[in-house]
């Protein structure tokens, strides 16, 4: 290449660079390759930029720690999604970790307290007062206490229950109890089994529900011979102190309606639970709730639903435990002669004169008039 050549090439290419300088300088803001300078100073409202709080200077989003940005985003605050889930745009679900740490914490904790304390309670029952006895001793009679059909529910209703209870309580506390002791894979046959017999098994426990509010509720309803009942304790506590009571005394009474309206909220929360984000309990609950000054929320996500539903049953469950555990020691081993009441549906007459006397006088009557009946019918007419 010739001296002349060099020069001359040198020079276009300064006016090569000098002409493209002048054409990215004029172009269209809608054409433009980057931010003008007055574009570049602009900055969405929240995300200015400040060199003192360990932003990156020129408006750079990704490492701006903008802290009013994220406490809204911690307290629920969201955008827009193009997925179909309308919680799609929510960064943070902070309710997630509050229903975590009740769930590890209080749940767990005072769980354990009311299992543990029942049984300690009914244990020093027992050492106290003993097992309660027939005072008068067995007659060697018996009468009907409760038929077939009576003990089929209430035996479908029981047994569904303590199955309920197990699995339920696997889920709570298995982990840290049973997974220890058994190894990773007993563990997870055991809670995968475990999880499939309490969905199916909570359908037979709604049928015993049902039956024995159909059979029992005009039986259980509240009547004056409760309150004296009450006041004096059921005569569990002294001896040869036995209140009058009708075929259910105060205290069934008491557990059968316990076992009722828990039991319905028990399926309404444990069917949501099985079909989640179908069914939506809680808003509307709490809506009527702040008719009477409650101040709860209302506007809850699939997610707080499903939590709620989830918290809500464990605690329901465990009361109920706590309750039926009570209900079986004095139907086994805390008193003679109650389990034959559910076993053969037959009692002694003198158990059911000394804890049902209302109950065992009617039926007493009964018999008496039937066979008065039967007599009167008998005598041929003169």
């Amino acid at each position: 290449m010739t001296q002349g050549n060099y020069r001359w090439n040198k020079v276009a290419g300064t006016l090569f660079v000098f002409l493209s300088i002048f054409l990215l300088s004029n172009l269209e803001p809608g054409l433009a390759l980057g931010p003008t300078s007055a574009q570049a100073q602009e900055t969405p409202p929240g995300l200015e930029s400040n060199p003192t709080d360990g932003s990156v200077p020129g408006s750079s989003r990704g490492t701006d720690s903008n802290g009013i940005i994220w406490e809204a985003i911690r307290n629920g605050a969201g955008g827009t999604a193009s997925t179909r889930d309308p919680s799609g745009g929510r960064l943070i679900q902070a309710e997630g970790e509050t229903w975590r740490l009740f769930r590890s914490g209080p749940l767990m904790k005072y769980s354990a307290w009311a299992l543990l304390g029942i049984v300690a309670l009914l244990a020093l029952f027992y050492l106290l007062r003993g097992r309660i006895r027939i005072e008068s001793g067995k007659s060697g009679n018996t009468v009907t206490r409760f038929k077939l059909i009576e003990r089929v529910g209430h035996w479908t209703l029981a047994v569904s229950f303590i199955v309920l209870a197990l699995t339920g309580l696997n889920v709570l506390y298995g982990r840290y109890v049973l997974l220890p002791i058994l190894g990773p894979e007993a563990f997870g046959t055991i809670s995968t089994w475990g999880k499939i017999s309490h969905n199916y098994v909570g359908f037979a426990f709604m049928a015993g529900l049902i039956m024995i509010f159909v059979m029992w509720v005009l039986h259980n309803l509240p009547s004056k011979t409760d309150i004296g009942w009450l006041m004096r304790g059921g005569g569990l506590f002294v001896k040869h102190s036995h209140p009058p009571a009708k075929k259910f005394n105060a205290g069934q009474k008491l557990i059968f309606w316990a076992v009722i309206l828990i039991g319905i909220s028990l399926s309404l929360t444990g069917i949501s639970l099985m079909f989640p984000f179908e069914i939506a309990l809680f808003a509307k609950t709490f809506a009527f709730l702040n008719f009477f000054g409650f101040d709860l929320p209302t506007n809850l996500s699939a997610v707080q639903e499903m939590q709620f539903s989830q918290g809500w049953h464990a605690i329901q469950a465990v009361f109920l435990i706590v309750v039926v555990v009570a209900h079986i020691y004095i139907g086994s081993v805390g008193m003679e002669g109650a389990f034959d009441a559910m076993g053969t549906g037959e009692v002694d007459v003198n158990w059911a004169r000394e804890h049902h006397s209302i109950w065992t006088e009617e039926l007493e009557n009964a018999d008496k008039a039937g066979k008065q009946s039967g007599e009167a019918a008998g005598v041929p007419a003169e």
